[in-house]
């Protein structure tokens, strides 16, 4: 909160989740680590092709969380909402583990 206060610009609460990435060998190698990676709860999971024929898998969650808490040096919330938000963003965490 003292951080809060002082601030002279705009302060965003961002957690971002987890994110892996696998350079795998063949497209199948790919498709059976995403399929493990969507029954698992990371929903946001994905396969890319590059130009020279790297295949990438990301394993991503959709635990994000983003929320504007100042603007222009304006307090926008209560002290209550953001301690309500790090509970939130704690349990995103706790999750990711």
């Amino acid at each position: 909160m003292t951080a809060l206060e002082k601030a002279t610009g705009d302060v965003v609460l961002k957690f971002e989740p987890f994110v892996l990435h696998v350079l795998c060998q063949e497209l199948q190698d790919a498709q059976l680590l995403h399929a493990v990676a969507v029954e698992s709860g990371f929903r946001n999971s994905g396969i890319t092709v590059g130009r020279g024929g790297k295949i990438m898998m990301a394993v991503r969650s959709t635990h994000c969380l983003e929320v504007p808490l100042s603007h222009k040096g304006k307090l926008m919330v209560s002290e209550e909402y953001i301690e309500f938000l790090i509970q939130i963003a704690n349990r995103k965490m706790e999750e990711n583990i």
